[in-house]
């Protein structure tokens, strides 16, 4: 039986890599604002969860292989706490200084089914195995990968971080439907700067409470 704070814990860790992992505005993230603002609210949302699904398949491996080597990141989390937050900063300054407007395509005539937009953006993601030095950065900055986990508890994890990224896609779809008339290049340009800002503030917290001994998350 899970104690109720472990399944908080989880939760909102999970939850939270699956935002980070999903917010920046990569090519998937432009293609889910225009198939949006060309298609639809649930075009783009579809778009957003071909996206999450292949987030998590990296997840797994991330996870996965990080329960093999359980015995080194446990007597290292400190160096890996260090290396995730340091990882993530970076990543920061890479979102926030990144230009997404530069994926726009042209946009199409035809809408395709949803099925179309959901494999389209599961391919374009899962083309980016990159993600799991992401993944493994966010894991040991979290220390959300473990050995001897329950598997209730490990379904939990990877579950919210599903949720996670879902809410993001959910949410991000929503919001640019709103705003469809006011929304433009610049508003693509800046969303992502706010992004990138946020992920390196973040990032430089746990660093100073990695440096400290103390356990932020």
């Amino acid at each position: 039986m899970i104690e109720v704070e472990t399944i908080l814990n989880i939760l909102w860790k999970g939850f939270l890599i699956g935002v980070i992992v999903s917010a920046p505005l990569g090519p998937v993230g432009v293609l889910c604002i225009q198939r949006t603002l060309n298609k639809g609210r649930w075009y783009g949302f579809v778009t957003g969860v071909g996206a999450a699904l292949s987030d998590i398949c990296y997840a797994l491996i991330t996870g996965y292989g990080m329960s093999f080597v359980f015995d080194y990141v446990n007597k290292n989390i400190f160096y890996l706490q260090l290396f995730g937050s340091v990882l993530l900063f970076f990543f920061g300054i890479y979102t926030f200084r990144s230009n997404p407007v530069q994926s726009i395509h042209p946009p199409s005539g035809n809408k395709g089914t949803y099925l179309h937009n959901f494999v389209t953006a599961f391919l374009v993601t899962l083309s980016n195995p990159l993600i799991i030095f992401l993944f493994v950065g966010l894991f040991a900055r979290f220390s959300f990968a473990g050995n001897g986990a329950l598997v209730s508890e490990t379904v939990t994890g990877y579950l919210s971080i599903i949720l996670g990224a879902l809410s993001w896609w959910f949410g991000i779809s929503y919001f640019v439907n709103k705003v469809r008339a006011r929304f433009n290049l610049r508003g693509i340009w800046l969303l992502n700067r706010v992004i990138g800002s946020i992920v390196a503030i973040v990032s430089l917290v746990g660093l100073a409470f990695t440096l400290m001994g103390e356990s932020l998350y």
